[in-house]
């Protein structure tokens, strides 16, 4: 009988807590769909830079432990 009691405490436990999850969920969702967002605004964060410079070719290392004559 107390085993019994004890599942059942345990299921109304985890449905409680469902439950709580989401009211919070549907509330924070209703606070998001109230902010209004709008897009950027045309050019802002799109600058181009003056000089359209690639990146620079990768060269072969250079042995610096020989001795030249």
């Amino acid at each position: 009988m107390e085993t019994i009691v004890l599942i059942a405490a345990f299921l109304i436990a985890i449905a409680l807590g469902m439950r709580l999850i989401h009211l919070l969920n549907a509330q924070h969702d209703m606070r998001i769909a109230s902010h209004h967002y709008s897009d950027a605004l045309p050019g802002v964060g799109r600058r181009r830079r003056k000089h359209h410079r690639s990146a620079p070719t990768p060269t072969a290392p250079v042995d610096h432990t020989r001795a030249t004559r």
